[in-house]
Formats: structure tokens, C-alpha cells, sequence
């Protein structure tokens, strides 16, 4: 790949840069909400496609970290309340069949990024906080006798090499931002040495060190690391902070263009919320309803809260019917207890039904994301679309519309989603999930990787069988969303043609594959389950 240009006042230039640096995240209550909400943040009026006057739109690209595809009142929630997220989608336009590149964050976000697969990146799990500098993709040596896999070796840090979405932007004069959480590795591989003209808070970590202030992010880092970011007043929330920053810089770069990723800390751990909304989603909550942790419901709202005061800032600043918004989910919900969090121990974080399984899984849950696109003149308001979407396509989408470059030597692996977004379909063949790792978590956490085409969703299961052999899993998303009814053995044409996309997808994409590991022991394996159950 091309080296990067120097294109950022103070920034190192990247070869100067890699010498000193070496090799080496619909109840009464939710209808005043709405009402307020609506009154506070009313719509833009009928804009010109493509933005206004001829401007380059502006661009602001909201994740949100560990939310579920249920986890939201846009996507059928009965407890959490996220009003100011319906009328995001009032804007534009909800997608139901949207996808992140992988069950885990920095993945996905390496996808986002770069528009590459991580099974090409080699960022195949969140491991970029790590001191270890990994930047070559490979296996791991050996795996415990319990595991049936010897597995991959995640790279940790997503290479100074690729041209990002935010160096894009930024070449084609987009003043350019990063708020909230990075995780694509320590310095010197953060966001002001990968585009972005600003950083906040400048943190390497996968979750803030807590959502209550005092957030001490140094104090928390367990190796020298310089935040130059305050502590925030008591009991302040750190997505509260966020949100003003990000429209602090909005209005500073108001007449744009201007490029903002708010990539919100929540709903990932440490699970802490605002005391008030706590006991709120305490009163509220119904034992026998899938969704009822009262701490998610209170991060869940202080987050839509803020995508709120965004689109208020838009609004009043009148910039609302030239700017492009993104919001997305890096990877599902976390669909199990947390022991540690007392008075909660037994009750899931979320559910993800009707979907299967959840972060950390291969199955629906891990991946189908939540996802709404707004572009004035372009996405019908309060439009659906049942097209399959990866993360891997907003890179070369977002680029296409302000017409930007796309590097020759780095063409992305996704497409570019506009026909969809005028309410059209795609011309994609299927789109691929890679997750070569073991994570032990419930209903899923095996290495696979799966592809979709269609309707129908094949699992290639890494060593997983008694034998150590590959194993198959086929479901039709149409009739069985919730992938109870594997039809592999049933139909195994079927198996065939989809698992040789799959071998074509590895080959292309140089992946790792995990290999039967020849310490396997079964009663270890036995032992193990049986330890985790007690």
C-alpha cells in the first residue's frame, strides 16, 4: 500500500513516525419521551439530493457499542426507550437485514474503517488495548487439551498502512473528529494518526475505566498513558460528555464539511448507569420479559439521549438537511448474566429474541445489527429496507457520496449501499462473517465462519465435531430467524454451494483457519463444562 500522505498540520509524517515507534463501544413513559423529543428535534425541509447548494454533505457516523438488534423501541424493545433513534429513523432509513464483520468490536470496527474484512486486516478479536504489538496475522502455537482448535492469532492494531475513511475525508477537506471509544490500538495507532484532526478522550481501552465520573482513564491504564482529559464533575456521565463534545465541534466546523465519529462508550461494561434512570428501569421492570436489567434501560436512554442532543445541535445550526448520519451497532448484545455486578447477578444484560445467541457468537445475535442511514434528499424519511448490509460497505458508500478517492491498492471488500438507500437492491452475491477464535460463551463462541446469500445462512464450524472434523450448519433466515432448525443434513447441495463460497472467501481474503489441536482431550473438554456449569 501506498504510504500516507502528510495531511494533518502537526502529525508526524507515518515512515518518520514508524522509525521512533520501531516494528514493534412503548410504555407511557417512552411516549412523552417521543413527544418531547419530537418537539425539541423537528425534521429538515425537503433538501436537495446530495446535499445543499452544491456543498459537500457532512458526515457523522454514531456506533453504538454491545447494543443488541433488539435493544432498541425502533427494532420492537418493550423496555428499553429510545425515542430520539425513531426519529432518526423518521429521517431516513431503517435496515433490517444489516450485519457488523464480526461478533466482536474492534473487528468490526477495522471494517468500518477500512472497508476490508477482518479476516483480511487479521483483526479477528478485540485485543487492540493489548501492549503486545502484533501486526502479522498467523495461528496460535497451541491450545489447552480441553479445546478441540488450535486457533488464530489476533493482529492488535489496525496498520498505519491502510488508507482510512477518516484520511479520505479528510484529503478531500473534511475537518474530521473522533469522540468516545477507538480501540484499534495504543499510540502511535490512534485516531490522529489515521485521519482524524481531533481525538476525545484519546483512549486505547475497549471500556471507559467508568461511565460516572471520576472516569480516571490514567489512573486505570496500567502502563504510562497520557490522557489529556479531565476526571468530569461528579457524578457525571461520560456519554454525556461526549455528546457536548461532539456538538462543540459541530459548531465549530458548522460550515463544514466536517466529518464526526461519535463512537458512543455505551452500552459496553462496566454497566453503570444514571441513579435516577437505574430506579426508573427498576419500577419497570417485568421478571418474565426477556429485556428487564435496569441498569442497561438507563445507559440505553442516557445514549439516545444523546444522539438527541446531536440532531437538536444539527437542527439548530441548520445544517441538519446537508449532513449524512450513520447509525450502527459494532456487535450484539451481551445475552448473559454478569456475576460480578451485585444485585444483578442472575439477570441477562439483554436478550436478543427473536435472534439466536448473541456478542461473541457466530449466530444471529452476534452480528444482525441495528442500523439507520440518513441522507437528506436521498433515503425516503421514515423508509425500510430489507437489503443485506455489511459493515464493510460504509466505507466505500460514504466515500462514493462525497466523491472521494478509493486507494488503487486498497479496493474495498464491501459495495457501495446507495441503490438500497433510494429504496432499490443490491447486485451482491453474499456477504461473510470470520470469527476464528473460542470464546466459551452461552449458545455459540466456537471459531466458524459463516456466509449469507439470500435467504439461507451457512456455518462453517471450525474442528467442532467428536472427530475434530469441520461441521455444518445451514438455516433459512426466512422461515427460522431464530436458527432452530439446522438443514445441513437435509440439504446438502445446499451445504455445498455455500461452503464453497466460503473456501473461495478464505482464499481471497489470506485468512487464518483454525486446525484440530493435537493435545485434544475429551475429558479435559468434559471437565471443563463441568467447572463452568458449578
Amino acid at each position: 500500500m501506498t504510504d500516507k500522505p502528510d495531511r494533518m498540520k502537526g502529525i508526524i509524517d507515518r515512515r518518520d513516525f514508524l522509525k521512533l515507534a520501531g516494528a514493534g463501544v412503548a410504555s407511557l413513559a417512552l411516549s412523552r419521551r417521543l413527544a418531547a423529543a419530537q418537539t425539541a428535534a423537528p425534521g429538515p425541509s425537503s433538501p436537495a439530493p446530495g446535499g445543499s447548494g452544491g456543498r459537500k454533505p457532512n458526515v457523522i457516523f454514531i456506533l453504538a457499542d454491545d447494543l443488541g438488534w433488539r435493544d432498541t423501541s425502533l427494532y420492537g424493545s418493550k423496555f428499553f426507550e429510545t425515542p430520539n433513534i425513531e426519529l432518526l429513523a423518521q429521517r431516513g432509513m431503517m435496515f433490517t437485514n444489516a450485519y457488523a464483520a464480526n461478533p466482536l468490536c474492534s473487528p468490526t470496527r477495522s471494517s468500518i474503517m477500512t472497508g476490508l474484512w477482518p479476516a483480511r486486516t487479521g483483526i479477528t478479536t478485540p485485543s487492540c488495548h493489548v501492549e503486545d504489538v502484533i501486526l502479522e496475522k498467523d495461528l496460535m502455537t497451541r491450545a489447552a487439551p480441553a479445546r478441540k482448535a488450535i486457533v488464530a492469532s489476533s493482529v492488535t492494531r489496525l496498520k498505519l498502512e491502510y488508507f482510512t475513511l477518516a484520511e479520505s475525508l479528510h484529503e478531500a477537506g473534511y475537518a474530521t473528529g473522533h469522540f468516545g471509544k477507538w480501540h484499534l490500538g495504543r499510540d502511535p495507532y490512534n485516531p490522529q494518526h489515521q485521519g482524524f484532526d481531533v481525538d476525545i478522550p484519546h483512549w486505547f481501552g475497549p471500556n471507559p475505566p467508568a461511565y460516572l465520573s471520576p472516569w480516571k482513564f490514567s489512573t486505570w491504564a496500567k502502563t504510562p498513558w497520557k490522557v489529556p482529559y479531565d476526571d468530569g464533575k461528579p457524578g457525571e456521565d461520560i456519554e454525556d460528555r461526549m455528546g457536548d463534545e461532539v456538538v462543540k465541534f459541530i459548531r465549530a466546523h458548522k460550515d463544514g464539511p466536517f466529518y464526526v465519529n461519535y463512537w458512543c462508550f455505551s452500552v459496553h461494561g462496566p454497566w453503570q448507569g444514571k441513579p435516577e434512570l437505574v430506579e426508573k428501569y427498576r419500577k419497570k421492570a417485568d421478571p418474565d420479559s426477556p429485556q428487564h436489567h435496569p441498569i442497561m434501560g438507563a445507559m440505553i436512554e442516557t445514549m439516545d439521549d444523546n444522539v438527541g442532543k446531536v440532531l437538536r445541535a444539527l437542527d439548530e445550526l441548520g445544517v441538519a438537511d446537508n449532513t449524512i448520519i450513520v447509525f450502527f451497532g459494532d456487535n450484539g448484545g451481551v445475552h448473559w448474566p454478569q456475576k460480578t455486578l451485585e444485585g444483578y447477578e442472575n439477570v441477562p444484560i439483554t436478550s436478543n429474541a427473536p435472534l439466536r445467541g448473541g456478542k461473541a457468537t457466530l449466530y444471529e445475535g452476534g452480528t444482525r445489527e441495528p442500523c439507520v442511514v440518513v441522507w437528506p434528499g436521498v433515503t425516503p424519511p421514515g423508509s425500510k429496507s430489507d437489503e443485506v448490509v455489511s459493515s464493510v460497505d460504509f466505507y466505500p458508500t460514504l466515500v462514493g457520496a462525497i466523491g472521494a478517492r478509493i486507494q488503487k491498492d486498497q479496493p474495498p471488500d464491501g459495495v457501495d449501499i446507495l441503490p438500497a438507500l433510494k429504496g432499490g437492491t443490491l447486485a451482491r452475491e453474499a456477504i461473510f462473517c470470520h470469527f476464528p477464535h473460542t470464546t466459551g460463551v452461552p449458545d455459540g463462541g466456537f471459531p466458524g465462519t459463516w456466509v449469507r446469500k439470500g435467504d439461507w445462512k451457512l456455518i462453517r464450524c471450525y474442528c467442532d465435531s467428536s472427530r475434530q472434523t469441520d461441521r455444518y450448519e445451514l438455516y433459512n433466515l426466512k422461515d427460522d430467524i431464530g436458527e432452530t432448525k439446522n438443514l445441513a443434513d437435509a440439504m446438502p447441495d445446499r451445504v455445498k454451494e455455500l461452503d464453497a463460497l466460503i473456501a473461495r472467501f478464505l482464499r481471497e481474503t489470506k485468512a487464518v483457519i483454525p486446525i484440530p489441536n493435537p493435545a485434544y482431550d475429551p475429558a479435559a473438554e468434559a471437565r471443563a463444562a463441568a467447572r463452568k456449569k458449578g
